[in-house]
């Protein structure tokens, strides 16, 4: 899928099937930091084939073997990858100049650099201050073994102090600073590190990590929960009796995209755990809720309200804050798409409200995606409710679930 646009149809509408997702990428890039702290104890079963994750395994491979002088390491537009491995390579003993794209040198760092520096270390900023590229000389000597850090800006920034708190010499407390957003992410960091036997305690806003050694254990990266959303919506806008199948996807997922469940009951869509893998049905619902929160579900945004503004749902939105400092401005780049067809989202404080009154069927389309995958992915389902839309940019979803437009194929939709 290298082409600028593609055309996408759905001429049947009728949804059925069974589609393997790939593994989590979230559960995927914790796990290759934990295996490479664990000094060989601890191996990974199911690892997640998007690009973020060949891209962390890739640049960890060469963190492990660093050459004299700087090595630049190049994460291209993967952000995560960028966070974790600002706390991780501190601990390597080897000289990193820590870059990406253009836009992932726009997207902030800083205040987890600062906790790095107060942790011991040596971090310097090569061109604008709080952003990347990053200068790290490692082999960190630690000072201090508590830092304070605020919670409402990027969960990330704690996981990735987390991650490698079991391998401090003094390990770390992390005090953290009024709300904490997407506290699931926190929860499955912490749930990873237990499984291979790292404690911790969390006592009201502090969570305390002691020095530890990992045991020798296999982490099985669960099927991605935000890639299943997508399937959710497509079960939502296909026709009557639309059905598929997910298979490995866990009732006690770690990932807090599970809350998709709860969410898409209200879009017409139930579903139930079998023996083989979680069924997605298209039911007749009577919802009036009218408030949705994504504060622990951020990346589920913009798939929510593409799916309420084709089925006209006058619906609001609220915990959207970090979606404007993602790989686009989320918010922004959903108001611009959706009013292609002409729905609105009006910003009112916190909160976003949706107006669907002048929807229409557009007889020509071409939704952008901003160098975004989960924007190609969010909009990719409305070829099932208009006639034909095109998508440009549409490799972008290779960041998170190359095989999108495969399984897209597979269920009769029609790429051109």
């Amino acid at each position: 899928m290298n082409q600028q646009v593609i055309t996408l149809t759905h001429p049947s509408k009728k949804i059925q099937g069974t589609v393997q997702l790939t593994g989590s990428k979230s559960e995927s890039n914790r796990a290759l930091i934990i295996q490479s702290l664990s000094k060989g104890q601890v191996e990974i079963a199911n690892l997640s084939e998007a690009a973020d994750t060949v891209t962390l395994n890739r640049v960890l491979q060469i963190a492990s073997d660093p050459k004299p002088g700087f090595n630049t390491i190049d994460i291209g537009p993967a952000g995560t990858a960028m966070r974790f491995l600002t706390a991780y390579l501190n601990l390597v003993k080897g000289n990193f100049i820590l870059t990406g794209t253009e836009r992932m040198q726009q997207r902030p760092i800083g205040i987890l650099v600062d906790a790095m520096k107060e942790i011991g270390a040596d971090i310097h900023y090569e061109k604008k201050v709080g952003y990347p590229p990053l200068k790290i000389e490692g082999g960190l000597f630690q000072g201090k073994d508590r830092v304070k850090i605020k919670g409402d800006i990027s969960s990330q920034y704690i996981s990735a102090l987390l991650l490698i708190a079991p391998a401090l010499k003094k390990g770390l407390t992390l005090e953290i600073e009024g709300e904490l957003t997407s506290r699931p992410y926190v929860s499955m960091t912490l749930d990873m590190l237990k499984s291979v036997g790292i404690e911790h305690e969390w006592t009201s806003n502090a969570i305390k990590i002691a020095p530890q050694t990992f045991d020798k254990q296999t982490i099985y990266v669960e099927p991605d929960w935000s890639a299943a959303s997508y399937w959710y919506a497509i079960v939502a806008l296909a026709d009557a009796n639309a059905s598929i199948v997910l298979p490995g996807l866990r009732k006690n997922s770690l990932q807090g995209d599970i809350a998709i469940i709860g969410i898409m009951e209200h879009f017409g869509v139930q579903s139930s755990f079998e023996s083989d893998g979680l069924h997605l049905n298209k039911k007749v619902i009577d919802s009036d809720l009218s408030l949705f929160n994504f504060k622990e579900c951020p990346d589920l945004a913009q798939t929510v309200v593409v799916v309420a503004a084709a089925l006209k749902r006058d619906v609001s939105f609220t915990g959207l804050e970090t979606l404007k400092i993602k790989e686009t401005d989320r918010i922004a780049a959903l108001q611009n798409e959706i009013a292609k067809f002409g729905a609105e989202l009006i910003e009112d404080g916190d909160t976003y409200h949706l107006k669907t009154a002048r929807v229409y069927q557009p007889e020509e389309v071409t939704f952008d995606t901003y160098e975004d995958h989960r924007m190609a992915m969010a909009f990719a389902p409305l070829a099932l409710v208009f006639d034909q839309i095109k998508i440009a940019e549409p490799q972008v979803v290779e960041k998170s679930y190359p095989d999108f437009w495969n399984h897209l194929q597979a269920q009769a939709f029609v790429i051109d």
